[in-house]
């Protein structure tokens, strides 16, 4: 019996939750590198997580929770077409993502993700984007004021709450979830670019 492929290791090793069945198939007709699929799983995890704690603190917030999935999901996706930007910087994978969702049938309102991950202070950004890049970030414990100060913002104007409670309650959600960043690492780094 031969062994799992990498990538298939990385789509399905213990660990973080398993993508969206769709990006999985996605990601194998892409013959993505595994690391790329090892964060995606990360990142999609640590959205799972955040829009659960959302969902408990927040019961009337309107937020589409499955488009915040998603976009953790696919976010980095344009990095199977720019490769190097997987272990250095980069921005072309942003909108080579977007382009590449939308060729495979992505709704355009899901392939954004991939484009506005990086992009949180544009004026039209939703709730949902702000997740994803939070979650993005987060997965590997950064953390970026001027990002969660806009997902505080939008908190307060839906709790009625005051920045302060909403910046308190974020703060130390984040900083749990930033806990396991050493276990994340670990997982990512397991598998080869």
């Amino acid at each position: 019996m031969t062994a799992p492929d990498p990538l298939h290791r990385a789509l399905h090793a213990p660990g973080p939750r398993p993508l969206p069945d769709e990006v999985a198939t996605l990601l194998r007709t892409l013959a993505a590198p595994p690391r790329l699929a090892a964060h995606l799983r990360l990142v999609h995890d640590v959205a799972y997580e955040l829009v659960a704690w959302l969902a408990s603190r927040y019961p009337a917030l309107q937020l589409d929770r499955e488009a915040v999935l998603f976009g953790a999901a696919t976010h980095d996706v344009g990095k199977a077409a720019h490769v190097s930007e997987l272990s250095g910087p980069g921005s072309a994978h942003e909108e080579a993502g977007r382009e590449l969702l939308l060729a495979h049938g992505v709704a355009p309102g899901l392939a954004r993700f991939a484009a506005t991950h990086a992009s949180w202070t544009l004026p039209e950004i939703g709730l949902e984007d702000l997740l994803v890049s939070v979650a993005d970030k987060i997965w590997k414990n950064k953390r970026v004021p001027e990002l969660e100060d806009l997902v505080v913002r939008r908190l307060a104007e839906s709790s009625g709450r005051t920045v302060w409670e909403e910046f308190l309650a974020l703060d130390d959600a984040l900083t749990a979830l930033g806990e396991d960043a050493p276990e994340r690492l670990t997982f990512q780094t397991t598998h080869p670019v």
